[in-house]
């Protein structure tokens, strides 16, 4: 036990102290930090009304006129500044004043208007990018009237609705799909749970397969056993990538606190703690169960070269759910997505990414943290098989059969 605790120990300190895993413990974080406050200073958090959001405005100090020929404008909304528009009841009239340089344009309303949906505009320069935002303002008092000059209604109009969604199947909470989070908070999950086991797993691959090209491991197995010495690594790593991970849902759980109102986040947004707790349980599953198999694999090949051709089969299981994340996304509780989350080589990412729709239950978490645990238990016994000295000292050819072969051999 102390020869495995003193190999721990070495392996978690010269991980930590590696220069390329603190960089990568601060920028990943730390980027996307400074970007959220830098808006923030920009924009200093004000969240825009639906009327400033809908309602776009004039940008010419001169007013414009119209001639409402169908007598469709009985009234101006109280958000458009005094001046702005001007009444002509004769279209001379108005012509005259933008000749006289006192109007920047005018337009007709015709009497057909209600079935045709043509309005002239007059001006004397013809460029539409500069008009693009007087005419958007000139349609929403056309709206605003043709809804009887009622800014309730208007309003209401102008404002998506708020749609609630119940699911009759048994669930823990919904969510709200026209939330900017339903989509990037499980994407982000879902590759940042990829991302992390890939990265812990083939930090054991490489550790095990460049201590046998540099024959290391001759010399540690001289004091150590096998099993020892793998205990020790495949822990010690485990730890660092759980660092890294409750460092950066930690810090983006400060971020999307702090900045609420730069991100447009609905008030009242709460990281779920709950999605931290399950985070830490199928990062450890999932690296116990991937980086269990990277190191037979490390421990089984000559060197790194074949290492990283075997390891391409190995991850094929932790990849589809990224391939199907769309449809984990609208269906979470679909079949497939059932499926995939409670099959123990899918289950870490696609359990994660249905767990951040809000939406999973809690006893399916269980029962796929279960059905994991036991494939740890049973790659993990499996993989120690290959820690022995004559396949750690020898190192052959990769193939699938000679993996699964050494994988189930018998002491």
């Amino acid at each position: 036990m102390s020869k495995t605790w003193t190999i721990l120990k070495y392996e978690l300190l010269n991980t930590l102290s590696r220069r390329s895993f603190l960089l990568m413990l601060i920028l990943v974080p730390l980027i996307p930090g400074l970007i959220v406050g830098v808006l923030g200073v920009m924009n200093p958090g004000q969240r825009e009304s639906v009327q400033e959001v809908f309602t776009p405005g004039f940008d010419s100090p001169l007013p414009f006129g119209y001639v409402d020929q169908g007598n469709l404008i009985q009234a101006l909304p109280e958000w458009l500044p005094a001046g702005t528009l001007e009444k002509y009841t004769q279209e001379d009239d108005a012509k005259a004043d933008l000749l006289a340089g006192k109007l920047n344009a005018y337009y007709i309303i015709p009497k057909d208007y209600l079935q045709k949906g043509e309005i002239t505009i007059i001006r004397q320069d013809a460029n539409p990018v500069t008009s693009f935002s007087q005419n958007a303002m000139f349609d929403e008092v056309l709206k605003f009237n043709l809804l009887n000059a009622d800014p309730e209604l208007y309003n209401a109009y102008n404002t998506p609705a708020l749609y609630q969604y119940i699911n009759l199947a048994p669930q823990t909470e919904t969510r709200d799909k026209e939330s900017p989070l339903a989509l990037y908070l499980p994407y982000g999950i879902t590759m940042l749970f990829y991302i992390l086991i890939m990265m812990t797993a083939s930090l054991l691959l490489n550790n095990v397969n460049k201590e046998k090209e540099n024959r290391v491991m001759e010399v540690l197995l001289t004091s150590l056993k096998p099993v020892q010495l793998f205990t020790g690594k495949i822990i010690a790593l485990g730890l660092a990538g759980l660092l890294q991970l409750v460092v950066w849902l930690g810090s983006a759980a400060v971020i999307l606190k702090l900045g609420g109102s730069t991100l447009r986040l609905p008030e009242g947004f709460q990281f779920p703690p709950s999605l931290i707790l399950f985070g830490v349980v199928f990062f450890v599953l999932g690296y116990a169960i991937y980086g269990s198999l990277m190191a037979g694999v490390g421990a089984l090949v000559p060197n790194l070269k074949e290492a990283s051709q075997a390891t391409t089969m190995m991850i094929i299981p932790l990849i589809i759910p990224l391939m199907f994340f769309n449809a984990l996304l609208q269906d979470p509780n679909g079949s497939l997505a059932v499926f995939l989350s409670l099959f123990p080589l899918t289950a870490p990412v696609a359990m994660m990414t249905r767990l951040a729709t809000g939406i999973a239950p809690f006893w399916q978490a269980g029962i796929s943290a279960l059905l994991c645990l036991v494939l740890v238990f049973i790659i993990v016994r499996s993989v120690s098989n290959l820690f022995r000295a004559q396949v750690l000292l020898t190192g052959q050819k990769f193939s699938p059969k000679s993996f699964i072969t050494a994988l189930f051999a018998k002491d």
